[in-house]
């Protein structure tokens, strides 16, 4: 399970929106510059007010303190949504989430010995139920969150014993698929797809089966769950490729040799045939973050049909965009036109709000791929709380 965003529903956490809003005002030092990006300003306002407001729920026991301290500190995007759920899931999906965190720093920490990691990634699900248990791995906050576990566990024994299951339940079928996947390489399309279901499908599937503990969320398929949880998890591998490619003491290779075999024979000349595939993908690696138009994004899909507009806008901008003459230029178009579709099918595409996307061309191939993933995340999050009355 990748780290960054791997779990991620909207990418505003509390650290990410002060570091935009700081960012902003450096940027934003003359009346010339203000004047020239005045849609950015409201929703980095909003987004900085929304973040304040999160920080001062924290609960005032310490290992709820602790809790709530370390998810600002380890998630860059569940923490402020998460604060603005009732009191009990918002609880459970905090716990969730660290539980998981901590399981992940134990499978992406590389000085690790496989015949340590193996047995406590199996175990791990038993180890949220003691109060004393801790291991030592990681580095900078996760290595605080894994030396201090204990506080996770009582906050855990706390919860409801439906949530503890649901918890309990995704933890040990994480592990146990961690575990299998430290000891063979990821060689096929199929183990890929195995690999991005244990390590981010589940997440899904557990945050689904928390809503419902709830009681304010009928179960989602599992299905759904799972194709939002692997298309994050993929989109992730193919951004940090060089950070594993360059893991210290031992790189990490997450791509199945089933795709990367038709270009070369070794991974790690793939940095060089990038050019030959998918214009996003290309995109994606730059990794690059643009403060002010994520706000104004998160900002302004607040209902399905915004969303829905949202997709169409920006698949129209990238189908414009791509290359007739990269070799996947077909297919790419295919799939955004069937993105297209959907949106169109929706219904609901003369309810969205104009203004996320203007008429002028100021955003670039790779802004619009950022925004497409920020997009994605809105959407599951909207889909997992239709049916909920009142947050």
């Amino acid at each position: 399970m990748k780290c960054t965003t791997r779990h991620s529903f909207i990418r505003s956490s509390i650290h990410i929106a002060d570091r935009a809003f700081d960012s902003y005002q450096k940027k934003m030092g003359s009346l010339k510059a203000i004047l020239s990006n005045p849609d950015d300003l409201y929703p980095l306002l909003k987004l900085k007010m929304a973040a304040r407001h999160a920080e001062k729920q924290i609960p005032a026991e310490p290992h709820w303190g602790f809790c709530y301290t370390m998810l600002h500190k380890v998630s860059r995007s569940f923490a402020l949504v998460i604060q603005q759920l009732d009191t009990d899931l918002r609880d459970a999906v905090c716990i969730f989430y660290l539980v998981l965190r901590a399981l992940d720093t134990v499978e992406d920490d590389t000085s690790i010995a496989k015949d340590v990691k193996v047995p406590i990634l199996m175990a791990f699900h038993q180890h949220v139920y003691d109060r004393e248990w801790h291991f030592s791995c990681g580095t900078k906050d996760y290595k605080v969150l894994m030396d201090e576990f204990h506080h996770v566990s009582t906050a855990f024994l706390e919860l409801g014993r439906s949530y503890k299951e649901a918890i309990e339940d995704i933890t040990m079928r994480m592990g146990a698929g961690m575990a299998k996947f430290i000891c063979k390489e990821v060689e096929t399309v199929g183990e890929y797809d195995e690999y991005c279901h244990y390590v981010a499908g589940l997440v899904g599937l557990g945050l689904s089966k928390l809503f419902h503990a709830s009681g304010k969320e009928d179960l989602a398929s599992d299905a759904l769950s799972n194709s939002m949880g692997l298309f994050l998890q993929k989109t992730n591998i193919i951004r940090d490729y060089l950070e594993d490619m360059n893991e210290i003491p031992k790189s990490r290779m997450f791509w199945p040799h089933q795709i990367w075999s038709k270009y070369v024979n070794k991974l790690e000349f793939v940095v060089f045939s990038l050019k030959y595939f998918m214009l996003i993908i290309i995109l994606f690696c730059l990794g690059v973050f643009f403060q002010g138009l994520t706000a104004r994004v998160i900002h302004g899909t607040k209902t399905m049909s915004d969303v829905y507009g949202a997709f169409y806008d920006f698949c129209r901008m990238l189908k414009s965009k791509v290359d007739d003459n990269d070799p996947n230029a077909r297919k790419t178009k295919d799939r955004l036109e069937a993105i297209l579709k959907t949106c169109r099918d929706s219904g609901t595409l003369n309810e969205r709000k104009s203004y996320i996307i203007r008429t002028k061309t100021r955003y670039n191939a790779t802004s619009i791929v950022i925004i497409f993933i920020i997009l994605a995340i809105l959407l599951a999050y909207l889909s997992s709380t239709r049916l909920v009355s009142t947050f």
